[in-house]
């Protein structure tokens, strides 16, 4: 059975089925799809793959599982004459997770390049901080983009700063009239190459509307045409209110990068966050870290205790008081969550 069984990535899900594009030689061929069912001990396991997921595909009737066609399924490039969709493959099994969400629901996400503007609209730069404590938390590497930079480089050259001092990668650059982007593309086609334990690189692109995300995704990915761009448009309207995920695949330059379009971050939906414990917080900001412990009482909350060694270090100029103040507010809304509720989740 070995030689019959198939790797491969779930890039989107279909009507209750799984889209998985076969990775041969930690390399995706183009074109190449399959449409799979989940394995039915995976329900009474409790288990559901998720878009990002790396599986392993079986020839269903070598599964015990019939091949039987699915009626209704949303995928019209799939369907036979009468509508129906023949799955002969079914997902055997599905690789470690180096993590996973629910909302949005995505598996192995590596980056999350989170994109603010330098002007218009009005740089959100709480936005940009709930979603690195989204990544921290997550164990995915956040990635700083200053978009519009052509339109006030003092801002755009301030708002960097703020992030390079926290210890994030940043890239200032105007997708519209291409500045800076070769260095991003750079970066992309560095990453690509390095590959991870899971045999492939990806990542999302996120920020409050207005900020630019399908601009700088179109420059940077322009194989894909409108695949994302209208997804990403009504996303940045305010109304895309689905909870679809769809990974593509593009060819960064030294390898393949695979790009989640995640209406989910983009909607900044923050409600499993408020119920964290709040002393953990503090560890999703990363200039916090070397101060942990240090403090002059144990449960110091980091907000105005004497002896804060958090404190001490804002009052050096080594956190950015933007950082710091972003921490607060987090903080006030973790604490707004009544304890039932907590216990709830």
């Amino acid at each position: 059975m070995a030689g019959s069984l198939i790797r491969g990535i779930i890039s989107r899900g279909v009507g209750g089925l799984y889209a998985v594009r076969p990775v041969f030689d930690g390399k995706y061929e183009p074109g190449t799809e399959l449409l799979a069912r989940a394995r039915g001990s995976f329900r009474i396991q409790n288990i559901t793959p998720l878009v990002g997921d790396v599986v392993t595909l079986a020839p269903a009737d070598e599964m015990n599982e019939q091949a039987e066609p699915v009626h209704g399924t949303a995928d019209r490039r799939q369907r036979g004459k009468k509508g129906d969709v023949r799955v002969d493959w079914v997902i055997s099994e599905i690789s470690g997770r180096k993590n996973s969400m629910i909302r949005p629901p995505l598996a192995n996400l590596d980056y999350l390049f989170a994109v603010i503007p330098a002007a218009s609209p009005e740089p959100d730069l709480l936005t940009v901080d709930k979603l690195t404590v989204i990544a921290e938390n997550y164990g995915i590497e956040s990635v700083i983009i200053v978009n519009k930079a052509d339109l006030d480089r003092r801002r755009a050259a301030g708002i960097a700063d703020i992030y390079s001092l926290a210890g994030y990668r940043v890239f200032t650059v105007s997708a519209e009239t291409g500045d800076g982007m070769d260095g991003l593309a750079g970066f992309l086609g560095e990453i690509s190459e390095s590959g991870t334990g899971k045999g492939y690189v990806s990542g999302a692109f996120a920020g409050a509307s207005g900020a630019g995300k399908s601009t700088l995704m179109t420059h940077l990915f322009p194989e894909l045409g409108l695949a994302t761009g209208a997804v990403s448009r009504k996303t940045e309207r305010g109304r895309h209110t689905t909870r679809h995920v769809e990974l593509y695949p593009t060819d960064a330059g030294n390898g393949d990068f695979w790009l989640a379009d995640t209406p989910g971050f983009s909607l900044l939906d923050f409600t499993r966050f408020n119920f964290l414990p709040t002393d953990e917080l503090p560890y999703s900001f990363r200039e916090f870290a070397d101060s942990m412990g240090k403090c002059r009482y144990r449960k110091c909350t980091h907000t105005k205790e004497e002896g804060c060694a958090v404190l001490e270090k804002l009052s050096r100029g080594e956190i950015p008081p933007s950082r710091h103040e972003s921490y607060m507010k987090i903080l006030e809304e973790q604490r707004s969550v009544p304890e039932w509720k907590r216990k709830q989740m």
